[in-house]
């Protein structure tokens, strides 16, 4: 008999960490948007040096809650504070599980005074509806608007919402421009509303290219109108949409970990969980990608310090992993990190590609590398020791160079040269989107997060630095 949910899909399978490492769901993929409107290069200079225009309409869920029990689950759930949440403000949120380890990250919007979105990644979904369900909240009505099929073969799609943002240098004269007028450029996370082509359409104050920038939304069927509107303005002060295959390399200049594994496959206060999430959903058919391999699925877990939210975790409510992160050292957490590859470990990699009778390493793609829904790569010191893990690899063309964001041990201090193994041992797992090749190590030095310089002296985004957003 087929497994139901994950649980049974784990007790069939030789482990999660087998499991995850083999599974042939293939790549992970941004769905709909296309792949280039220009080309990457183009567009990724664009964010640095004129205006970008983001289409974040497909790529992420939107769960809806309402009712005046929605912010008792939120914190119940939530290891950062909402003492003060007020309507028409954001909350990066991310929950954890019994253990303290991270599930996931995502953004809360309160539109109003009952109703919130969070928008983000299926794990944080999933856990939110399960707890929803399960928890005893009678004034609570959830919905899910789940992220658009990877591959939709011409079928058509639709989403509640359109999201878009607005970034760049030039960003704030194109929204003026839009909107016909001065348009307050109000604190971070804060929203608001502007109009777009006569619409008033609601607003974030955001910032992901290190300028003052806006993300805006509304129904979906406005999406191509709204978008056409926002490329015309933005023609004159060099506005450039942004492709699926750019889009999501932006993190590696401005510093977000978007996809650490979820840390719900062991533990039994999570059983529960597991026999309830489905035997096909992420969970279950997610991919396990990287150098590091262990036999324990625990030691891919990661608690908020090792992923930059050390600085949200605050004791002033009860939440699901409360008691665990109590018993947790801050100082003895590992810490976020950028790597910067070394060019010349870069060309080997590249040039294995026409070398007929080398070493043929693992493919690098550009601008982003990485091939698995959660990858973990090992980061090892001169004595090959592992002190950390490489997560979220590309290239830059603002900085010229290949970047990872990392998790590294409290005593390797910025400025050293570590290694990153770069490709699977043995050849490589059975992963769909694995080809046979051969490991390297890549020197590497420990770096700033976030590494722009822009990003890092400008945005104010908590989950990029150590700034502590209310």
């Amino acid at each position: 008999m087929a497994p139901k949910n994950l649980q049974e899909v784990l007790d069939a399978s030789n482990g999660a960490v087998d499991l995850l490492r083999n599974s042939q769901i293939g790549s992970y993929i941004y769905p709909v948007v296309p792949a280039d409107f220009q080309n990457w290069i183009k567009e990724q200079k664009a964010w640095r040096e004129t205006a970008v225009l983001y289409d974040q309409s497909h790529h992420m869920d939107n769960l809806f809650l309402k009712g005046s029990d929605a912010i008792k689950l939120i914190t119940a759930t939530a290891i950062n504070s909402t003492a003060n949440f007020p309507v028409d403000k954001a909350k990066q949120y991310v929950p954890t599980t019994a253990s303290g380890h991270v599930i996931g990250d995502g953004i809360l919007f309160r539109e109003a005074e009952d109703e919130y979105v969070y928008v983000g990644r299926a794990p944080v979904t999933n856990w939110l509806l399960y707890q929803g369900e399960t928890g005893g909240y009678a004034n609570l009505d959830i919905t899910a608007d789940r992220r658009s099929p990877s591959r939709p073969y011409g079928h058509a799609v639709s989403r509640q919402y359109y999201r878009f943002q607005i970034q760049g240098p030039n960003a704030w004269a194109v929204i003026e421009k839009l909107n016909g007028g001065p348009v307050e450029q109000l604190k971070f996370f804060n929203m608001s509303t502007m109009t777009i082509d006569g619409t008033t359409v609601r607003t974030l104050r955001h910032g992901m290219a290190g300028a003052p920038g806006l993300e805006v939304w509304g129904p979906y069927a406005d999406h191509d109108r709204i978008m056409n509107a926002i490329v015309e303005a933005g023609a004159e002060f060099g506005l450039v949409p942004v492709g699926s295959r750019a889009y999501p390399s932006n993190t590696l200049e401005s510093g977000w970990i978007p996809s650490p594994l979820p840390a719900i496959y062991t533990g039994e206060a999570e059983r529960g969980y597991r026999e309830w999430l489905p035997a096909d959903g992420y969970e279950a058919t997610g991919t396990l990608a990287g150098s590091f391999v262990s036999d324990r699925i625990e030691d891919y877990y990661l608690t908020p310090w090792e992923l930059g939210y050390g600085s949200f975790v605050k004791f002033d409510h009860d939440f699901i992993g409360r008691d665990a992160l109590e018993k947790m050292d801050p100082a003895t957490q590992r810490r976020k990190v950028t790597l910067a590859w070394n060019a010349e470990d870069m060309t080997k990699i590249f040039g294995s590609l026409f070398d007929v009778d080398g070493p043929q390493y693992k493919f690098f793609d550009l601008p982003l590398a990485n091939y698995g829904s959660a990858n973990y790569d090992s980061v090892v010191d001169a004595d090959g020791n592992v002190v950390g893990f490489s997560m979220f690899t590309g290239y830059s063309a603002n900085e010229r160079r290949a970047l990872s964001l990392a998790t590294v041990d409290p005593n390797v201090p910025e400025g050293a040269e570590i290694k990153v193994v770069w490709g699977e041992p043995d050849g490589g797992s059975r992963k769909a989107a694995v080809e046979p090749h051969e490991q390297i190590e890549v020197r590497a030095v420990v770096s700033p997060v976030p590494y722009s310089t822009v990003a890092r002296t400008e945005y104010h985004g908590g989950w990029r630095t150590n700034y502590q957003t209310a």
